[in-house]
């Protein structure tokens, strides 16, 4: 199947769930066409399909409950019920059960095609594998990790900038009333006045509704945002009967350090919008070794998320009977697979 025809497949099929904006699928249609790398995070139905008929030596793996679009840009800030500042992978839209190789293929094919170097996938699966042999660790940016939260510090948005940017947006009229009534309860305090603005944000679920209250408080902004959920894109690529939504169940693992303010509601993921939520860019890096802790950093978070629920001597010891370059090779195929996928879009297949 064509990669045109493919997309148009699955947003039929994801519009039976969920209302999509056309105005929003116009622009992640044209951000599919500047990168491969941008073409990867927008277009995780594509790889649902592909991963599995590329990659066959890696789909006999062990199953975990996993983040399914994973890639080097899904991983960022926030801070913890004690104010700490904390960091790891901050999107779930499309967790599902999976053999847990699919998303180091995935981080590391989103790695060769960001920054093109064998070494990110060495660092990747290294840092897994001391995931794995460490026990569940989340990473808190406080008194241990001090590379990666030096790297963190770095790419905190600036507050000025941040506030302004969001207050420049148009106010939206007609949210759904179950929107409405899910930013109001996240709110800091009943009977807030706020207003309610849309703002253009992500690849994948660029498309959904999206709605953002923000209102004064105390003394400054603050502000929630609630995005619609729909079914994980593996259900659509495996023709699944069914299926299951199965964000809720990877915020209540132990093996993470939670952000507080985010929560399913109904049909809504519902986070904290802030300046301290950001992420660290690999493009800002100008050091290979920062680059390589980052990506390491990236392979124990992922061991995290696995973890809450994979026993670690299970995946050990799939990982131990695996040939050396297991990874470099499939990630290096899917890279290949998503380059095609990508010029074939630019040209109109």
């Amino acid at each position: 199947m064509k990669i045109r025809k493919a997309t148009a497949n699955y947003e039929t099929w994801l519009r039976q769930q969920i209302p999509l904006i056309d105005e929003d699928l116009d622009e992640k249609h044209e951000k599919m066409g500047r990168t491969a790398f941008e073409f990867l995070r927008a277009t995780y139905y594509r790889w649902a399909q592909e991963w599995p008929r590329l990659c066959p030596e890696t789909v006999d793996a062990p199953a975990v409950l996993a983040v399914g679009d994973l890639h080097v840009e899904n991983f960022g800030t926030w801070r913890d019920a004690e104010g700490r500042l904390a960091w790891g992978i901050n999107d779930f839209d499309e967790a599902s059960e999976l053999p847990y190789t699919s998303d180091l293929v995935r981080l590391a094919a989103s790695a060769r095609l960001a920054v093109a170097e064998r070494e990110t996938v060495e660092a990747i699966l290294e840092g897994y594998r001391e995931g794995l042999g460490a026990g569940a660790r989340p990473l808190v940016l406080a008194e241990r990790n001090d590379a990666l939260r030096r790297m963190a510090a770095g790419n905190l948005k600036d507050p000025e900038k941040f506030w302004k940017d969001l207050e420049k947006l148009k106010t939206v009229e007609n949210v759904p009333p179950d929107a409405t009534e899910a930013l109001a309860e996240a709110l800091p305090e009943k009977g807030l006045k706020y207003r309610v603005i849309h703002r253009s944000s992500g690849l994948g679920s660029l498309g959904r509704e999206r709605y953002t209250a923000v209102a004064e408080w105390r003394g400054g902004q603050v502000a929630r945002e609630a995005k619609a959920l729909a079914l994980p894109a593996l259900y659509w690529a495996t023709e699944r009967p069914g299926g299951e939504i199965a964000y809720p169940k990877l915020l209540g693992q132990k093996s993470r350090c939670p952000d507080p303010f985010v929560r399913v509601m109904g049909r809504w993921i519902v986070r904290r919008l802030s300046p301290d939520c950001s992420r660290i860019e690999l493009a800002s890096l100008t050091e290979a070794r920062d680059e390589r802790k980052l990506l390491k950093a990236m392979g124990r978070e992922t061991a995290n998320v696995h973890l809450g629920s994979a026993r670690a001597d299970a995946l050990q010891a799939d990982l131990i009977r695996r040939p050396e370059a297991w990874l470099h090779q499939a990630a290096k195929r899917m890279a290949e697979s998503v380059d095609e996928d990508f010029e074939d879009w630019r040209r109109g297949g």
